[in-house]
């Protein structure tokens, strides 16, 4: 059989056409079931809080249910485990800032490769980390209170949400620049932290302002600073832990929205959109504020670039420290 000029045209046009509609069907059939968000860590953390704050309008836009799904242990790595090998397209995952770099750096044994494992969507919020303190230690400043830590020897302690974690690396990190040491405790989730702060067990910690200024301004901790490169919207109260002698911090968590790396591009492209366009609405934005986050709604390719940095620049304080799980 011989094709004319007009038919061969008309073949190519199809072929490159078919794929094309393909994609079209599928991002207009997509969500055909409930979406799912996982989260790694217990209801009440911030990461928590920050799904919970979208899944209900993104649930709207999107006209399927979203329902936030906890699953906490292994610092966030179970539910973003969970999240690398889902095959479905209705799974998805709001993760910190570990989980989406260091994870196997900290752990070699960690079954995903952040670098590989994820479709970035959306940066959903950021904060600086608080540094507190409980309400009967010493100090109110840094410079205080780690002039305490060098008359305790190797009593001092403090805790975070897990190894690796921004809360355990950001104390790391300034007890290297002051040159001292304190026994890093590990807890499931910052709810957990707070609680061992108040209870006595553990002297201090770096919080998200979400989880620590409630707890400061009812008394039961003190907040000795902020790890923002200057001024926080979100804790204006609070100057920096250098502006109170302690050693210079430029730290910041951030929660965001992905996907598994197979999801379809499609699917890609329409979630990350809603999810962006939630964030960003005047509710959300309130909503994320009252639960410590500033809200930002990126471009995916913010989010794939701010997860390049942080594994280089989270990858220095682990290397510099010898951290791994463990240890």
């Amino acid at each position: 059989m011989t094709f004319t000029r007009r038919q061969a045209l008309h073949a190519v046009a199809a072929s490159t056409l078919a794929p094309l509609a393909a994609t079209s069907a599928l991002a207009q059939a997509w969500p055909s079931k409930p979406l799912r968000i996982v989260v790694g860590f217990p209801p009440g953390s911030t990461p928590d809080l920050a799904a919970r704050a979208i899944a209900e309008p993104l649930g709207r836009l999107l006209g399927q249910n979203v329902v936030v799904d906890n699953k906490p242990g292994a610092s966030g790595n179970i539910a973003a485990n969970e999240v690398a090998t889902a095959s479905d397209h209705h799974t998805f995952g709001v993760m910190i800032n570990n989980n989406l770099s260091i994870a196997r750096l900290l752990n070699p044994q960690v079954p995903f490769d952040p670098a590989t494992a994820f479709a970035p969507l959306t940066i959903v919020g950021t904060a600086p980390l608080v540094w507190v303190v409980g309400a009967a230690v010493a100090g109110n400043t840094p410079a205080e209170w780690l002039a305490a830590l060098r008359n305790q020897g190797d009593k001092a302690n403090f805790g975070s949400p897990g190894i690796g974690t921004v809360g355990h690396l950001g104390m790391e990190l300034a007890m290297s620049r002051a040159g001292l040491k304190a026994v890093h405790v590990p807890f499931p989730g910052n709810p957990q932290v707070v609680n061992a702060l108040i209870g006595g067990q553990i002297q201090t910690a770096l919080l998200p302002p979400g989880v620590a200024m409630a707890q400061v301004r009812a008394g039961k901790l003190k907040a000795i600073g902020q790890t923002s490169a200057g001024r926080s919207g979100l804790v204006p109260e609070l100057g920096t832990v250098k502006d109170g002698g302690g050693p210079a911090l430029e730290l910041e968590v951030y929660t965001a929205l992905v996907g598994p790396a197979s999801l379809p591009a499609a699917v890609r492209t329409r979630m990350a959109a809603a999810a962006s366009e939630v964030i960003r609405s005047a509710d959300a934005r309130q909503r994320l504020f009252n639960a410590g986050w500033a809200a930002q709604g990126t471009a995916s390719e913010v989010l794939a670039r701010r997860m390049k940095d942080d594994t280089a620049a989270l990858g220095a304080i682990v290397r510099e420290r010898g951290i791994l799980v463990g240890n």
